[in-house]
């Protein structure tokens, strides 16, 4: 473990199947960051802004491991940020999160 990590929510405030967005001035990232729930509880984190089109990934759908923008429906992979659909052609970039006690950690620009 390279870093403590931030505490960026309470897992009760990420709806299953939904993400949110934390800002870069937070992060110290170069994008926000999504922090997304997949519909079987699980959070991953992944640059917030699709690879394709400037959109928020954080605002897109959770489902089956996967993110799907809420402009043009590129997918992403939530464990590597890879695309998994057409439009979008360069993969996302992955964060490592934690869930401990009911709180999401996130550690940006460590590989999950």
């Amino acid at each position: 473990m390279t870093g403590k990590g931030i505490r960026v929510a309470a897992l009760d405030d990420i709806p299953v199947g939904e993400g949110i967005a934390i800002d870069k001035s937070v992060t110290g990232t170069g994008d926000d960051i999504a922090v997304l729930r997949d519909d079987d509880g699980s959070v991953y984190a992944l640059d917030d802004t699709c690879t394709h089109e400037t959109a928020s990934l954080a605002e897109g759908w959770v489902e089956g491991g996967y993110v799907e923008c809420p402009m043009h429906s590129s997918k992403f992979c939530l464990k590597s940020g890879e695309v998994q659909g057409l439009p979008a052609t360069v993969n996302a970039c992955p964060h490592r999160v934690e869930v401990r006690d009911g709180e999401v950690w996130l550690f940006p620009n460590e590989a999950p």
